[in-house]
């Protein structure tokens, strides 16, 4: 390349003196073109990741291999900054060539494509346009997702429900002919409601609830659409799902199309959400049968090929402070066996293998999350993924096809997510896709899995993000990204915030404190009415064995997380006087707080071993609520929340700020006017990692 501009710019200089039919500025100008060409060297020096690189990342979810085993079908999300909110569409990818098609324009709100048996449509949800106003309503009708079916020979996508609420998920029937659907009832007393007469009784739900819950059931309708038939009714419900958690626990069929499995709660309110059976209810009579004479806990039903057997997730020995395990009983009734206990590993999905003689199971496994092959008689065989981690939120992005082979989305260390396909579970994964090829071409951080010797015997593990060009004699600020759940893990795949982070020159630790589920059940559970204390040692037990390796600038940690990891922040400022900043964001500050207000509210007494209302149970509430230890906190602290979260309740994040304020201590105190744990469209999201890194910077550069 520099052979190359020298001999450029020699002749365009003899060419002006030879020629001089221009004007000296015009030859300044070729001259200033050519002499602009990059040198080799510099071209190769990639920019580190910028806070504008978040808005190129391509969301990839639900890959769906399509029954001839020719072709992907997946959701795809891009930002849209103009109009801030994730513009999905279903994006069809030829396993051989890697050839992809776009199936969906212009549609809202795209996802869950499902093939039909046959292969020969698609279905999938989508916001239909709100029905036309009659003038009669106090409110417009709002748009709804509903079921349209996509024909692969061609044609536009046809709607073919009509339900008054949302249709939260759906099912082909084995013979392709019907679709079962759930979808919320409409309120009993809804022309009370339209009069102003909205009171409502107040259950187990969370403080910003403005109805009544109400429950959510089963409907039949043809594929090719018309009237829907309710299949189930009652004060009970299928369970709803509110993020971050895994999906609502789908429809299984039975292959013979006769019955449909499913979990059944007690009642909608997700405060509810222990009492949870499963059944399968009748296609023609709409009988319910029990499965199993588990009470609680109980989700994600899965017929067998064969219609023989069913797979169901259960804690182990029904407590959920211990792992969900994986258990396969008679399709007629029974508990069946436990078939993951020997793993000792907490499974997040679980998908039968066509020949019904084994499970593809997935979890978090140390700092990694892996998928195992669970015969029905034998041990599970760990898959060979080499560096990339099957995406996780509580539920694994994957899918088996007809014919065995499998598919995900994952990603590596500087790889963010994309399709992956194994031809067999022995097979090594190949790439299909590259949408983020953007993010994967800037200079990343080294990210590097570290082990300790934790307090109480415990062996832990935690990742370190490395920033890019590090260099063993430098010293660097260092920053705690503690992870929420607590029953999560930080792993070694691509993660924005700390590459984000690592940008700007320090080293991010994300430590895996007991409580994090990929360490085994004894690591889990250890948690239990130990929120903060435990936890915090384990944390820095890390953070002393990072310390050791001698390029910790001391004098400049940070400690940041969110959700269960802003608990964890709050908890660390409040019994260690070593950091020089903390974001604390949507952070459990007051465990009361949380049992009376939040979404889950009352289940937060398993964690504790009873209701703070009872007995003596208010003090360990009390003795592990980071609030208890304001006063000791001398961190200046940035507090970031949503007014509209209930999962974890803005109110405490005003407790925090009082305290911190009225004690003297710098902290500042930013609302998303959203609802939700954490803002889900691209401009706050960007506002929020802008913030937090800004707020370091304050204190540690």
């Amino acid at each position: 390349m520099k052979e190359l501009r020298s001999l450029l710019y020699s002749a365009v200089r003899r060419w002006c003196r030879r020629r001089c039919l221009c004007g000296f500025a015009s030859c300044t100008v070729v001259v200033l073109l050519v002499a602009s060409i990059p040198c080799a060297g510099a071209e190769q020096q990639p920019t580190r990741i910028q806070l504008e690189d978040y808005s190129t990342i391509v969301q990839v979810t639900d890959p769906q291999i399509s029954p001839d085993g020719k072709s992907i079908v997946c959701v795809v999300g891009h930002a849209n900054l103009k109009e801030d909110r994730i513009d999905s569409s279903l994006v069809l990818i030829d396993i051989a060539s890697g050839r992809q098609h776009t199936l969906t324009q212009e549609r809202r709100k795209v996802g869950s494509p499902r093939w039909s048996p046959s292969g020969d449509r698609i279905a999938f949800l989508a916001q239909a346009p709100a029905p036309p106003a009659t003038g009669s309503e106090e409110k417009p009708p709002q748009p709804k997702e509903q079921v349209y079916v996509m024909w692969m020979s061609g044609g536009d996508a046809q709607k073919v429900t009509d339900s008054l609420q949302d249709v939260e998920q759906f099912a082909w029937s084995p013979d392709g002919k019907q679709l079962a659907y759930v979808a919320a009832d409409e309120p009993p007393n809804k022309k009370a409601i339209e009069q102003h007469n909205d009171a409502f009784e107040v259950g187990d739900n969370d403080y910003l609830a403005t109805a009544a819950a109400v429950p959510s059931h089963i409907w039949l309708v043809h594929a090719e659409g018309g009237a829907a038939r309710r299949l189930t009714s009652g004060t009970w419900s299928l369970p709803k799902s509110a993020p971050p958690s895994p999906p609502a626990s789908p429809l299984s069929w039975s292959p013979d199309g006769k019955s449909i499995a499913f979990a059944q709660q007690a009642t909608p309110y997700l405060g509810q959400f222990d009492q949870v059976v499963i059944a399968t209810v009748d296609v023609v009579s709409g009988d319910l049968h029990n499965l199993t004479t588990h009470k609680t806990f109980t989700r994600f039903p899965l017929h067998s090929p064969d219609g023989s057997q069913l797979a169901y997730a259960y804690p182990r020995d029904g407590d959920p402070n211990n792992e969900r395990e994986i258990f396969v009983a008679p399709a007629t009734g029974g508990d069946g066996v436990d078939l993951t206990r020997s793993m000792d590993r907490n499974l997040a999905r679980a998908i039968w293998m066509p020949d019904g003689k084994a499970l593809l199971v997935g979890g978090h496994d140390g700092t990694r999350v892996s998928l195992w092959l669970q015969p029905l008689d034998g041990k599970a065989r760990k898959l060979d993924l080499g560096d990339i981690d099957p995406d996780w939120l509580f539920w694994i992005e994957m899918a088996v096809g007809q014919d065995g082979t499998v598919a995900f989305v994952g990603s590596a260390p500087k790889q963010p997510s994309e399709v992956y396909y194994m031809a067999s579970p022995s097979s090594v994964p190949r790439r299909l896709t590259d949408f983020n090829h953007t993010v994967a071409s800037r200079a990343l951080g080294r990210v590097e899995a570290i082990q300790w010797q934790g307090p109480d015997g415990l062996q832990e593990d935690g990742v370190v993000v490395y920033p890019p060009g590090f260099t063993q004699e430098k010293k660097y600020p260092l920053v705690l990204l503690i992870h929420g759940g607590p029953r999560a893990s930080s792993t070694l795949a691509f993660n924005f915030l700390p590459q984000f982070l690592a940008a700007h020159d320090y080293v991010i630790f994300e430590p895996n404190y007991r409580g994090s589920d990929n360490l085994g059940n004894a690591y889990q559970r250890a948690i239990f009415n130990d929120a903060g204390d435990g936890p915090g040692r384990d944390v820095m037990a890390g953070l002393e064995v990072l310390e050791k390796r001698g390029f910790i600038d001391t004098s400049k940690i940070a400690v940041s997380g969110w959700s269960y990891g802003g608990y964890m922040t709050s908890w660390m400022i409040g019994h260690y006087q070593i950091w020089k900043a903390a974001v604390s964001g949507a952070a459990v500050n007051d465990l009361v707080h949380e049992y009376s207000l939040s979404d889950a509210n009352v289940i937060d007494r398993y964690s504790f071993g009873g209701s703070p209302w009872t007995g003596d149970y208010m003090k360990a509430y009390r003795e592990q609520s980071p609030m208890t230890y304001a006063a000791q906190i001398k961190t200046p602290t940035l507090i970031l929340s949503d007014t509209g979260d209930v999962r974890v309740p803005i109110t405490q994040s005003y407790l925090m700020y009082h305290a911190l304020k009225d004690n003297g201590v710098p902290v500042k105190f930013i609302a998303y006017p959203v609802p939700g744990h954490h803002p889900a469209d691209p401009v706050r999201n960007m506002d929020i990692y802008r913030r937090w890194a800004e707020w370091l910077g304050q204190y540690l550069k």
